[in-house]
């Protein structure tokens, strides 16, 4: 096995929704391990702080307008990104959404928003890409997933759903495009505490409970996500895809602690 299996230099990746949360982790992630970024957000201004900083790693990050919702502004983007690199090593499809309500609170356009973000424009954005990695042979795509990809919790019904649709366009993409030597895979983050969900980590009677259902009794920190996205994009999953990779400290795993009684 090489020594430099997980080095990422000369690579360039692709992270969509790098304004904040866990897309700039990912994307510092990538850059430390050597790769290029192309950054994207609907805003570009707000890309401009976070490019200064993968800039002072000394690594390059060209920031591009992105709106996954936008068939146009997807072909758009990737020829951004292909103008200025030559090439697109690897894909993290990040940019997400999500609406909390109860079921029979969800409305049309709140159904829509989630899946036509998360789900449609993972896709549409993955075909793109995939069209300059095919000649080339090589591709890395990573589906930014959730642990709602396996399991359901209540009020997150269209993210739910768009998760788990997101674990089964992997599978698919996978089998499309392994011929062409283009890994398709699904990082799923279980909880961690991002801009999207702060307002729950305010409870602290739901952290304890969520605590006590995850068996190394915490919640995710962005940290340890890093290991799995250098892993997905590198040469050290090269015979890995269609899977989707939990990083969810077990709760997926689906127990709870028992009262043991001491029978002695």
């Amino acid at each position: 096995m090489e020594s430099n299996q997980f080095d990422l230099t000369g690579r360039v990746a692709i992270v969509t929704g790098t304004s904040r949360g866990l897309g700039q982790y990912f994307a510092r992630a990538l850059a430390r391990a050597g790769a290029d970024l192309v950054l994207t957000s609907r805003d570009l201004a707000s890309l401009q702080p976070f490019q200064e900083e993968i800039e002072a790693m000394g690594r390059k990050a060209l920031p591009l307008v992105l709106d996954v919702r936008n068939f146009d502004s997807i072909q758009e983007m990737v020829q951004g990104a292909m103008e200025h690199y030559g090439k697109i090593d690897i894909l993290v499809n990040n940019a997400g959404c999500n609406v909390r309500k109860p079921a029979l609170e969800v409305t049309w356009e709140d159904w829509n928003l989630v899946l036509e973000t998360n789900l449609r424009g993972t896709f549409f954005v993955s075909q793109a890409v995939a069209r300059h990695m095919i000649p080339r042979r090589y591709g890395r795509i990573i589906n930014i997933g959730s642990v709602t990809c396996v399991a359901g919790y209540a009020g997150l019904g269209p993210y739910g759903a768009s998760r788990g649709g997101v674990k089964q366009l992997t599978m698919s993409l996978a089998d499309d495009w392994g011929g062409d030597g283009i890994t398709v895979n699904c990082l799923a983050p279980g909880w961690f505490k991002t801009a999207q969900n702060a307002v729950m980590y305010e409870n602290q009677k739901w952290v304890d409970y969520l605590c006590d259902r995850i068996p190394l009794k915490r919640p995710g920190q962005p940290m340890d996500l890093d290991g799995s996205i250098v892993f997905l994009a590198s040469d050290a999953s090269a015979y890995m895809t269609a899977q989707t990779l939990l990083i969810d400290g077990g709760i997926s795993g689906g127990a709870t602690r028992a009262l043991v009684k001491d029978s002695a």
